[in-house]
């Protein structure tokens, strides 16, 4: 194994460590063909993920690029000349991607590709709102148990997004450098952890789920652990399918493919609410038809991933178990990505257990708002997405260039800023206008009504927070992620301690909630806005990886 530190390539001539005696014959009628066919800007602005040259260009990739042969000297100064042009063109024609364009272009570039990928992040909320609303309808104490079951089937699989956080981001990064054979090593092994942590999250709610249930939900209301531990025994099932999913899915969304992992997803979702309607409301199963119909569609959608992926020209099949500096690597990306998804969802877990507290009515209201706030926070995950894919090249590929990466920023805070407003209109105005749609008691609803204002004040702001987080991400300052957000946690719950004691009820969850988005917000816009942040800073250092290469 070897690591290597990621530096900029040199403007020194291309060599062919092929050529002996004769290469001028062979070299001279390359330079046309590759620098006019080989690099267009259509294949440039994409992932550029499939290297397999066409036509003469194929000569040429064969005979120069091989890493294992040496160079014979003896080549003339016309050959130097003829590589210093070629080379010169080939990066000149590589910049004209995303970051040469206007803002108003790249506006529209984003939301290409942010659109399909919108829907991959739809769709696992969309299934949890379709158990809410069908539930809902059938009884009130089986929506208020999938509070505390949400919390074991969601929001503790969202630790392990850190999965596909480092993957779109390993992938993305060693795209940016070209080269397709660490992608392939990489997939293998971030395939192998997914398939390890989804077999210890199905043991773990197969024989500690029921005593997770009972802690969370507290003595009151420990008639809700029987229908939330049917739930979860159900969807746990589906455990090592989702994360080997992310997985597949992460890895589409680095090559900036947002469009498969699409198609496997409305697959899903169509799955999920068929089945919810024959199984709760034909046949009557309740809580359990929910859990079934939400399972199969998962292990659906992450067969599709892989399939996805497999025919990018990856094999999504293979699984490779990392050596010891190779899990090192990943763990130096992975562990702060860990630790700030686990404060998220600790926060997160903590206003469920708020709100769990007082009473029946007040815990199936909140989850009826936390469920849509969920639906509507994740249409500006595919910004996060946006700037995770494509500012690794801005900030540490071979184009580097931070002015570039400032406007891309820029166009993806103009989205995110507009994006926030109609989302919170939305979002507000669906339980305001509509609250039948989810349950008929009129005590839920009122308590329903009562949030309406720190919900929208706190959904507002999420998609421009995802945008900047993003960003922070891809440029791996993630030390700072990690702290900031644990700063932002111990502030949220400093506010929902004080609104608990304080007898604010539901409200003051809500508000300890908006509370904990705006703090990330101004965050991480100081950061990046600093002198010595990773948009202004010229220091590569915090820019160092590690590279994985296969035996």
């Amino acid at each position: 194994m070897q690591a290597k530190t990621l530096t900029h390539p040199s403007l020194t001539p291309l060599q062919n460590p092929n050529i002996k005696s004769s290469p001028p014959i062979l070299f001279r009628k390359a330079p046309i063909a590759f620098s006019t066919r080989r690099f267009h800007p259509s294949l440039l602005f994409c992932c550029s993920r499939n290297f397999t040259p066409q036509n003469r260009s194929h000569r040429w990739k064969s005979y120069c690029i091989s890493p294992s042969q040496e160079l014979n000297y003896g080549s003339s100064e016309a050959l130097v000349e003829d590589e210093d042009d070629e080379e010169e063109t080939r990066m000149n024609i590589k910049g004209q991607g995303l970051a040469n364009q206007s803002i108003w272009n790249q506006i529209k570039k984003i939301v290409k590709f942010s659109g399909p990928a919108t829907g991959l992040w739809i769709c696992g909320p969309l299934m949890s709102l379709i158990d809410t609303a069908v539930i809902g309808q059938g009884s009130s104490v089986e929506l208020a148990a999938l509070g505390p079951a949400t919390v074991v089937c969601d929001y503790m699989g969202y630790v392990f997004m850190f999965l596909a956080v480092a993957t779109s981001n390993m992938v993305a990064t060693s795209l940016a450098r070209r080269d397709k054979n660490e992608v392939q090593h990489q997939i293998s092994i971030m395939l192998f952890f997914g398939l390890i942590c989804g077999f210890l999250m199905l043991f773990f709610t197969r024989f500690f789920g029921s005593w997770a249930l009972t802690a969370f939900s507290g003595p009151k209301n420990a008639h809700l652990v029987p229908s939330g531990n049917t739930y979860v025994q159900i969807r746990g099932l589906a455990w090592p399918a989702v994360l080997v999913g992310w997985v597949a899915q992460s890895a589409s969304l680095g090559m900036r493919d947002s469009w498969g992992p699409l198609k496997a997803l409305a697959v899903a979702s169509a799955i999920n609410g068929i089945g919810d309607v024959v199984l709760c409301i034909f046949l009557g199963y309740g809580i359990a038809g929910a859990a079934w119909a939400t399972m199969v569609s998962q292990v659906v959608a992450a067969y599709m991933m892989v399939e996805a992926l497999n025919k990018k020209g990856y094999n999504a099949f293979s699984v490779s178990i990392p050596s010891l500096s190779e899990l090192l690597a990943v763990l130096a990306l992975a562990a702060p990505v860990f630790l700030t998804l686990v404060t998220k969802v600790a926060f997160y877990s903590l206003l469920i257990y708020s709100a769990t507290s007082m009473g029946t009515h007040t815990v199936a209201a909140h989850q009826v708002m936390l469920q849509t706030y969920g639906m509507c926070t994740v249409w500006g995950e595919p910004l996060s997405q946006t700037a995770q894919s494509f500012m690794p090249e801005l900030i540490y590929g071979v184009n580097r260039s931070l002015a570039k990466a400032r406007l891309l920023l820029k166009s993806l805070l103009t989205i995110g800023a507009t994006l926030g407003v109609v989302l919170g209109l939305i979002g507000m105005g669906v339980p305001w206008l509509f609250p039948n749609i989810f349950t008929p008691d009129p005590k839920v609803i009122q308590e329903m009504h009562k949030v309406l204002l720190p919900y929208f004040l706190a959904l507002a702001v999420t998609p421009s927070t995802h945008s900047l987080e993003g960003t922070l991400m891809a440029g791996r300052d993630l030390r700072f992620i990690c702290f900031s957000m644990i700063g932002c946690f111990a502030f949220g719950a400093l506010i929902l301690l004080l609104a608990s004691t304080g007898g604010y009820g539901l409200p003051g969850c809500w508000f300890a909630l908006m509370g904990f988005q705006w703090a990330r917000i101004s965050l991480s816009l100081q950061r990046l806005l600093s002198p010595n942040g990773i948009l202004y800073s010229e220091d590569l250092s915090r820019y160092e990886v590690k590279k994985l290469t296969a035996s």
